[in-house]
């Protein structure tokens, strides 16, 4: 893999990537070209490999170690790390949303230039959070009337109390003054939808605690960070830094991760992490069946999508025709590549960076 370019191991969209990963107890590392992950076994070591061209982000858990030849193959493929405690939660450094992003390449500019054109004012950023609400419920809607799983579990659209509690939603939202109202509405609707939740589930007694042990509390931080994990990829590819958020405040560093991130979480983690809990799963048959919900109903699409159009405020997608920006990711002139020398050959013994 050391004769690719960057631009080979880009030849994926990240809005077209596969592939989210949460690892804990094993090694990252280079080998023969490859990006693989060690588990010790005690007779035999175990190694798997990741496809680093069609992964967007990966997460690193308690007893994990990556190597410095690693990190570098996973920024020329646009891989975002990200560093957590046990079960994929909590992201270190308490509630910033922290993200080792690749940095050495170009990253476009119309889509930053876009958000700041409106972000200065008031009453055009408290429209952007509206509109981002608005899209948030048409995505629940479409996932619960099309997901069959879903619907054998109680979740539909359909239910009268679910009608109405996006519908006040809806109308709250449009008379809301200021994000904080937004915000208000927000947590009334998710307190109606744990409830709805709880009750097609078996899990009456439920009460939502961040800290709670019991399963369903800990799927749902488990499955909000993968969410964040997308949301942070989103805005690293289409170069919006983290701290321009429309909704949850404008002084905290990660906040527009959370407002992006919102976009899916109802819709896919909400539920599932009932199911799961309901079903006495495994945190990892949880984590697969988000990733495998994020696939299906094209989660990291819908991020871009809603990002982009808020960006060009509707408008056509311009076309940077100078250093051929496409979609959020460029074609690498032949100019612009950096030869390096023989170091990415070098073996993951000789630099080791402990999480």
């Amino acid at each position: 893999m050391d004769d690719l370019s960057p631009s080979d191991l880009k030849a994926i969209l990240h809005s077209k990537r596969a592939n989210l990963y949460y690892l804990e107890h094993c090694r990252v590392m280079q080998k023969d070209g490859r990006v693989l992950y060690l588990q010790e076994a005690k007779h035999q070591n175990h190694y798997w490999n990741i496809p680093i061209a069609n992964t967007t982000v990966l997460l690193l858990g308690s007893g994990t170690s990556v190597t410095h030849a690693a990190v570098r193959m996973l920024a020329r493929a646009g891989v975002l790390i990200g560093f957590c405690g046990g079960g994929g939660t909590p992201l270190y450094m308490g509630n910033e949303i922290e993200w080792m992003t690749p940095q050495g390449e170009y990253r476009p500019t119309q889509y930053l230039q876009g958000w700041l054109s409106f972000w200065f004012d008031d009453t055009q950023r408290l429209a952007a959070a509206k509109k981002l609400q608005h899209a948030r419920i048409q995505f629940l809607t479409d996932v619960w009337q099309k997901d069959k799983d879903l619907k054998i579990e109680g979740f539909t659209t359909n239910d009268s109390d679910i009608q109405k509690a996006l519908h006040i939603f809806s109308e709250r939202t449009e008379q809301a003054q200021k994000p904080a109202d937004i915000l208000l509405t927000e947590a009334q609707l998710t307190k109606v939808l744990y409830k709805y939740a709880a009750q097609h589930t078996k899990h009456a007694d439920f009460t939502r605690a961040r800290e709670g042990i019991d399963k369903a509390n800990a799927f749902l931080n488990h499955g909000n960070y993968l969410a964040y994990g997308l949301a942070a990829c989103t805005l690293w590819v289409l170069g919006i830094p983290h701290g321009f958020a429309v909704m949850h405040g404008k002084t905290r560093r990660g906040a527009l991760v959370f407002d992006i991130a919102d976009l899916i979480k109802d819709a896919i983690v909400l539920p599932w992490a009932f199911i799961c809990a309901k079903e006495n799963a495994t945190e990892q048959e949880f984590r697969q069946q988000c990733l495998q919900s994020f696939t299906n109903h094209k989660a990291l699409d819908f991020m871009f999508d809603q990002v982009k159009d808020l960006a060009l405020r509707g408008k056509p997608e311009e076309q940077a025709v100078e250093n051929k920006f496409v979609a959020g990711e460029h074609e690498v002139l032949e100019d612009d590549l950096i030869v390096e020398d023989d170091e990415d050959s070098e073996t993951d013994d000789e630099m080791d960076h402990q999480s």
